[in-house]
Formats: C-alpha cells, sequence, structure tokens
C-alpha cells in the first residue's frame, strides 16, 4: 500500500506493514537473534552490503524494521534506523559525522542530558562543542562555525524551555556553512512538525516519548533526509572507502539514505545499542495512536496553561501555543496543528516552597519522564538538570521555580482540579 498521497494521521496507523494474502493482520514479534541462509554466497553478499537481508539482530531485525518504516513514512525521511533509547539516537548522530579533533554547533537550549554529553562526554573522546542562542541573529551563528565544524545540532521544541526553533534561519545557517543540520523532533512529532519541510537534513527522535506514548518502552530513532551533499570535501568517511566494510563508499552506493547506512553498518555494528524486539512492537503499536493522542495532548496543554496564567500563586507560564509567548508566531508557523503535551511555570515562591507544591499533586504524578498519556510533573533545577551548574541552569532558563508538566489525555477539567487543590 502506498503512503505517499496518505494523511498522516492514515501513516500512523498503516505505514510499516502491510500484509499479504492470509497473513497476520497486526504484525507480530520477531524474537529471534539470527536468520537461515540456503548459501555461503547469500551471506557474503550481506556482509557486502549487496544483500539487505537480515543476519543478525543486532543489526537489524523484521519487527525493528517495521517501526523504522512506520516512523520514516511519518518523517517523508529516505531511511530510518530505530535505537535502544533517544540517546543512542543523539550519541550515534554525532559520532556519525564527528571524530576526534571535530567540532559542532548546537542551540544550548536542549535536554540536560544531552547537554552533560556534549559538555563532557564527548569532550573526553576529542569531539567539542559550541553552545548557542538559538534566538540569536544569523551573523551571531556564523561566528561559532570553525574549520573543524562537521555539524549543527537543535531540538524543535527545546525541553524544558519550550522554545520553537526558527527553522527557516537554521536551515540557511546550515546551508551557508554546507553543514548537516540534526534536529531533536522528539517534543513535536512528526505529527506537529515535520523538519524536512523546513531544512533539515537529519530527525532523532527519543520514541521513548510521545511515539510510544504509554511508558512502557525505552527506544531511539534516526530518520535520514537523504537531502545533504556528503561530497562537499568535509565529509570523506562518506565519500571514500570503509576498509572495515570491504571499501564500501557510503555516499557513492546509497545516495537515498548513506546517514543511516553508516550508522547502521559501522556504529550499530561496532557499539551494539540495538532496540529489542519486544520494545519495538509496543512502540509500533503506541504509534498507531499518535495523531489522536497529540491532538489531546495539545488540547489539553493550551488550556491548562490559560488556567495557570491567570492564577494568583503562578509567576509565569511558558507555552508557544499560548498568545503571550515570545514563541507564539513561530509556533503557528512551523506547529500549526498543535504545540504539544509539555508546559513549563514558575511557581510563585522559593526552590523549597516550589517543591513542596509538587508534592501536593495527586493527579499528576511525580515521575522523571514525559510524553506519557498520564499527566506527571518534574522540578528539572533538583532532577532532570541538577548535573547542571546554577550559572548553567540560569544560561537556558531554569530557574529554582521552574516546574515542567507533561500534561496527559485524562480529562482536562480532573487535570485542572488537581492543580487548584495543589495550589
Amino acid at each position: 500500500m502506498t503512503t505517499k498521497k496518505l494523511n498522516i494521521a492514515t501513516q500512523a496507523v498503516q505505514a510499516g506493514y502491510e500484509p499479504k494474502n492470509t497473513e497476520p493482520r497486526v504484525p507480530g514479534i520477531i524474537q529471534s537473534t539470527t536468520y537461515k541462509f540456503d548459501t555461503a554466497e547469500q551471506i557474503g553478499d550481506v556482509f557486502d552490503l549487496k544483500d539487505t537481508a537480515h543476519i543478525y539482530s543486532r543489526i537489524s531485525n523484521p519487527t525493528v524494521n517495521q517501526l523504522e518504516a512506520k516512523i520514516n513514512a511519518l518523517e517523508g525521511g529516505k531511511g530510518a534506523l530505530a535505537l535502544s533509547s533517544g540517546h543512542a539516537a543523539v550519541t550515534l548522530s554525532i559520532l556519525n559525522v564527528c571524530s576526534a579533533g571535530d567540532h559542532f554547533v548546537a542551540a544550548k537550549s536542549l535536554y540536560g542530558g544531552t547537554i552533560n554529553l556534549f559538555s563532557h562526554t564527548l569532550k573526553k573522546y576529542g569531539i567539542t562543542c559550541t553552545f548557542i542562542n538559538q534566538d540569536a541573529h544569523l551573523n551571531e551563528l556564523n561566528k561559532a562555525v570553525q574549520p573543524n565544524t562537521k555539524l549543527i545540532f537543535a531540538e524543535s521544541l527545546s525541553n524544558p524551555g519550550m522554545e520553537v526553533l526558527d527553522f527557516e534561519k537554521f536551515a540557511t545557517f546550515a546551508k551557508q556553512n554546507e553543514l548537516p543540520f540534526i534536529i531533536d523532533n522528539t517534543f513535536p512529532t512528526p505529527i506537529l512538525c515535520r523538519p524536512f519541510e523546513f531544512g533539515a537534513n537529519i530527525i532523532i527522535h527519543s520514541t521513548t516519548k510521545f511515539i510510544d506514548g504509554h511508558a512502557t518502552s525505552l527506544g531511539g530513532v534516526i530518520v535520514d533526509g537523504g537531502n545533504f551533499n556528503w561530497n562537499n570535501g568535509k565529509y570523506p568517511d562518506f565519500t571514500e572507502p570503509d576498509e572495515s566494510y570491504h571499501g564500501v563508499k557510503y555516499y557513492e552506493y546509497f545516495k537515498n539514505n548513506p546517514f543511516v547506512v553508516k550508522a547502521r553498518t559501522q556504529l550499530l555494528r561496532d557499539f551494539g545499542p540495538c532496540l529489542s524486539p519486544f520494545n519495538a512492537f509496543l512502540t509500533y503499536h503506541g504509534c498507531q495512536t499518535l495523531a489522536l493522542r497529540m491532538e489531546r495532548h495539545s488540547e489539553n496543554t493550551l488550556s491548562l496553561a490559560n488556567w495557570l496564567e491567570k492564577h494568583p500563586k503562578v509567576q509565569w507560564v511558558k507555552y508557544p501555543g499560548l498568545a503571550s509567548s515570545a514563541y507564539h508566531e513561530l509556533s503557528k508557523k512551523y506547529l500549526p496543528n498543535g504545540a504539544s503535551g509539555v508546559l513549563t511555570f514558575g511557581y510563585k515562591g522559593s526552590f523549597e516552597d516550589t517543591k513542596k507544591f509538587i508534592n501536593k499533586l495527586k493527579l499528576a504524578k511525580l515521575v522523571v519522564h514525559v510524553g506519557d498519556i498520564r499527566t506527571s510533573v518534574v522540578h528539572p533545577a533538583s532532577m532532570t538538570h541538577r548535573q547542571l551548574s546554577e550559572k548553567q541552569l540560569l544560561d537556558i532558563n531554569i530557574t529554582p521555580n521552574l516546574i515542567r508538566v507533561s500534561v496527559g489525555i485524562e480529562h482536562i477539567d480532573d487535570i485542572r482540579a488537581d492543580f487548584e487543590q495543589a495550589l
């Protein structure tokens, strides 16, 4: 079945698996590590990348491939690689381009774990990062580029700042410097934002969040837009023979999706952060209701944001769907169908007062997670971003009284009543 002309809500349900005559309507789990071949010659062709048959589930698996196909269709990509976590997707997307001695540029408004990876862990392996203010003028962004800069990284909707990225500016920034533009699209999902249409080259997700949607399965994915020229002289790993894979030239042999082929055959092969078939199965089925859930998440979050904004014990609210948001116009441009299911607000009180307020919530549970069908809260300054210094926290606008709310799909009256009793 073709998915090119189908509405994205239909693709969320149908893409990724098409049963043949008498086959199961619902795809099952292929819980196998290995696969049988009739001839030694065919296995040789698989190792030479001339044949795409499954050979070992660290590299590929039928159930995992169905999830990859579904998310690839939703994003409008040329190929996808599912991994064991969103953090694996972030890490491999950087390592697929950068080696020791290389540099990249990233927006400073990122998930705390990503900041830690970019600031500390990658630095130990000789890869450095310059953080930039994503709202700065293009001329300022260009000053961050060095001779050894290899990519640009940002989040479409930042966590937890809820800043909407100006895709047009960043796409121009990337093109002017002939650099791939990698975007983390976890919060909006492809239902609300399709970055390839705005100039992104590579999209990543933590599928653990909204795509799975039920807090059951860790996972991540990289989607290749197939729209970057790796043959511009800066990326020999894509154009020169890979001696670890019999001299294959990724850009020459796999022009449609060299990024994910290289990530699969080099990095997934060697580091092994493969997604389990069972988690792929659960995520695939969670993804089928993604369009419905994102609509409800967005509606509930906007309603709660409007209510909180008027409450005397709330200092401020950040949600791009609000007319008062500094990102409202960008939200209308890049997130026309909803601004996702996360908001932040400032409680009128101290660091300790804020934690006391969180402890009073009943329906909204305190969990270190986001993107669940159930409403949850977290206090970034003392939890998800606690590894950052006070200066780093303030630099990305995480104040001591900031509360992040992942608004679920429960009835909005019950969600609002819970916050009302706690406030």
